[in-house]
């Protein structure tokens, strides 16, 4: 009891003593910001208070971002890499200083944020997370028969061998030694361990009927006349005025494959090459997102992807897949759903690897726990959504050990089902009750709920934004009449009548993925909204099973391609019309009008800024002083279109440039059409030169959604187009998507946003689950008989959203 006491007693002197005397340690319980002015922030000065929960909300495009990532975040990294040497620091991406006054009480910085993870084809969800490496351990220790080190079970690992002499220097002499060694990888040899092969479709290169002379060839670029052409008509090999299908076989194999050989063709020395290699070379070696969207066409039509019929998919060697643990090959463990595969580890009793099976037993549980139990670890990362892959990444985190670390999440609810957002909530304020600092930036009502500090900024979105409306507590907040005070406690109304489908889009036995042999028939002419948790098979059966035939355009969440050159007007093909109304008014050039062309500043190349490279030190960006930004040559800006110059137009804002293309001597009514379509997609308030590197996620999605607008598509599929969109920003979202349905389009969502499924003419539901739980239509008919049966789990959500009907 004694002791008991004298513990007491010294707990409370020290309590008391720590009451009275604070010590000067415990003083620094705040991250101050002090004169922000990051993009669009205006002199931004904020107190946040370490290890709590802080939401930052506003509309898209009010400064969340630039606030808490390019501003708080990218110091505390550039800090931390400051505390390396000068030598190492050359080898790390450099990093300016924020444009801020004061930042103080920083800590490490974790940035957890919605990037999708590289496309790679071998980086899969298990090489991401090193669980895929633990794996590989395992087997090489305990799998029958041992085939080598863990590198024998590595896709990205190929199996070379060989011999030669070595020189060496022994007893001051020169001896040589025969060596030989030999790598034994897992890395299948046929598809090299992308699990795929590609094949290209010969009847799409040329028309067999027609000979050479007679335009056979259906490449782009091959044109009779042109150099690509000439190549094969006169290289002397066969006969070009004969029809293919009459070409002998070894004729064919030269016009097709033959390898790289010099001769001389039309007086010139050229390398002849097959037709099928030279296409091999030149087209499918690029990135597909960077060809021109003709050759991406054709690309799409000849090119056919089949699963590599020696591994069939697995990526890995005959030998890799024969080494298994108790029946279970590494393949199959890959291609496990991780919940299972998890319960399979934990039936592993082996005491010489106990370390390892609990560090992976750990691994895969935290996949389970954070949502993500339905993937497989053989998943490819690319096809990974933004915010499936942001939990991926928060899977190393979870486990850590550190404190005193500042999370900053990028809308960590994205992509989640209602049901899923709870179970975020909690590994959210699990992370903050380690004693970490938790920073948010989120529009969900139910995040924004749990948060112990709330900072909004606006009161709008671009020049309007930029300024904190609100700072306290998520009380104050509704009381504060800010925008998302008002908007905090909105809840939708079912419709009182839904529109009547035109007719119908069938799907029969799509087996995509988890899906179980579905059947269903997706109304036309109407909104309908595929829901269900993540991973239940929304996706798999909107992407996997309508056709991407005419007619059906789609709007995913890949993200926007862009340099700092590029910008609204740029992307949404904008300058175009501007460019020629500029030329035709006075009676010049186009290319004239183009900052990345002939009417760029000779100074500073049409950047608007000049770039000083200062080795391993943060480069500096000054505004050119020739143009004093404007990025053209002084020349141009002498033309004029109704008053204004180029470089003026490019600095309005969307909703006023729509008026001054719409009517007077400026009219151009291509322009008008692709602005009407920016500002109905809520962008009035970007101006039509601002680079796309400063946009957020959800500016970019809209951008995407009006540059698609002007497709002639009959279907519209859109991906959850409310991510990144505030509370009041979804009505206006629902209103587009009226005017798109009322204007004859069909248009399918895929969403989980109550007040979406609510404006709904037909939902349907996917689930129970998620994975092989999942995969099965659980629900198909009207928001209305959704929320009255309240037989799913998103009904129950929905029901608990919408608003009563007085009618009852």
């Amino acid at each position: 009891m004694s002791g008991t006491t004298g513990t007491d007693t010294r707990t409370s002197t020290r309590t008391s003593t720590r009451t009275s005397t604070p010590h000067v340690a415990d003083s620094h319980e705040l991250i101050r910001v002090h004169g922000a002015r990051e993009n669009n922030l205006r002199n931004v000065s904020i107190e946040i208070p370490k290890r709590r929960l802080t939401v930052f909300t506003g509309v898209s495009g009010s400064g969340k971002s630039s606030l808490v990532f390019d501003t708080i975040a990218a110091e505390s990294q550039r800090l931390i890499n400051e505390t390396y040497s000068a030598f190492v620091q050359g080898f790390m991406p450099t990093l300016a200083r924020p444009d801020v006054d004061v930042l103080d009480g920083l800590t490490t910085a974790i940035i957890v944020d919605q990037q999708r993870m590289g496309a790679d084809p071998r980086s899969t969800v298990g090489t991401a997370t090193d669980a895929h490496a633990m794996l590989r351990i395992l087997y090489s220790r305990l799998g029958t028969p041992h085939i080598g080190s863990p590198k024998a079970f590595s896709f990205n690992v190929a199996s070379v061998s060989g011999a030669g002499a070595v020189t060496l220097q022994r007893g001051g002499q020169t001896v040589k030694e025969r060596r030989e060694f030999s790598v034994t990888g897992g890395m299948c040899p046929r598809c090299e361990g992308r699990g795929s092969v590609t094949d290209i479709d010969l009847t799409r290169l040329y028309d067999e009927d027609k000979s050479l002379n007679e335009g056979a060839l259906t490449v782009p670029g091959y044109k009779p006349g042109g150099w690509n052409h000439r190549l094969y008509a006169e290289s002397g090999l066969f006969d070009p005025d004969k029809p293919i299908r009459t070409f002998t076989k070894r004729q064919l194999h030269d016009f097709l494959y033959r390898e790289p050989t010099r001769m001389k063709i039309a007086g010139i020395n050229m390398t002849y090459e097959g037709l099928v290699p030279r296409i091999r070379k030149s087209m499918l070696a690029k990135d597909r997102e960077a060809m021109q969207p003709h050759i991406r066409e054709f690309v799409d039509r000849a090119v056919t992807f089949t699963t590599c019929p020696d591994c069939d998919g697995t990526r890995l060697s005959e030998t890799a897949r024969s080494s298994k643990i108790r029946g279970i090959s590494i393949a199959d463990a890959c291609a496990m759903q991780i919940s299972d595969l998890a319960e399979w580890v934990r039936a592993l009793d082996e005491p010489s690897v106990a370390p390892l099976l609990a560090s992976l037993g750990s691994t895969l549980d935290s996949f389970v726990e954070i949502g993500l139990g339905y993937l497989s670890l053989d998943r490819p990362a690319g096809t990974l959504s933004g915010g499936e892959a942001q939990r991926t990444k928060m899977i190393r985190h979870l486990g850590s050990s550190l404190t005193d670390v500042t999370y900053v999440f990028d809308e960590p609810t994205a992509g989640l089902h209602p049901h899923d957002v709870r179970r975020m909530n909690d590994l959210l304020l699990r992370l903050r009750d380690k004693g970490n600092t938790v920073l948010v930036v989120e529009h969900k009502p139910e995040v924004i709920a749990i948060a112990d500090h709330v900072v909004d900024l606006g009161p709008g979105a671009g020049t309007a934004g930029g300024t904190v409306c609100f700072e306290g507590t998520v009380a104050g907040l509704r009381a504060s009449g800010t925008l998302t005070g008002r908007h905090l406690d909105d809840r939708a109304s079912l419709k009182p009548t839904v529109r009547k489908p035109t007719g119908a889009l069938e799907i029969r036995g799509a087996t995509t993925h988890n899906l179980q042999g579905v059947d269903v028939d997706i109304p036309l002419g109407v909104l309908v909204v595929v829901t269900g948790v993540a991973g239940s098979g929304k996706s798999s059966l909107v992407h996997g099973s309508i056709p991407a035939e005419q007619g059906v355009v789609f709007v995913d969440q890949t993200p926007i391609r862009g340099s700092r050159r590029s910008n609204p007007a740029t992307y949404t093909g904008l300058l175009d019309p501007i460019r020629k109304a500029f030329a035709k008014a006075n009676g010049v050039k186009p290319a004239l009008f183009s900052a990345n062309s002939e009417g760029a500043c000779p100074a500073c190349n049409g950047a608007g800024v000049v770039y000083t490279d200062l080795g391993m030190m943060a480069g500096v960006a000054t505004t050119c002083e020739e143009c004093e930004g404007r990025r053209f040559d002084a020349s141009v800006l002498e033309y004029r279109l109704g008053g204004r110059d180029i470089s003026e137009v490019l600095e309005m804002p969307v909703t006023q440039a729509e008026e001054f293309f719409g009517d007077g001597e400026a009219r151009t009514p291509a322009a008008h059409r692709i602005l009407r379509n920016l500002a109905d997609v809520g962008l009035g308030y970007l101006t039509l030169g601002q680079p796309l590197t400063t946009l957020s996620g959800g500016e970019r999605q809209r951008l995407k959604l009006a540059t698609h607008m002007a497709e002639k598509g009959g279907v519209y599929v859109l991906d959850e187009p409310t991510t990144g969109l505030h509370l009041a920003d979804v009505e206006h979202l629902l209103g587009l998507l009226d005017r798109l349905v009322d204007a004859g389009k069909s248009v399918i969502v895929i969403e989980h946003h109550q007040a979406v499924m609510a404006h709904a003419d037909w939902i349907v539901d996917l689930g129970p689950g998620a994975g092989h739980d999942g995969g099965r239509i659980v629900f198909e008919g009207t928001p209305a008989e959704l929320v009255a049966s309240r037989a799913t789990l998103t009904g129950r959500h929905l029901a608990e959203y919408v608003v009563p009907d007085p009618r009852g």
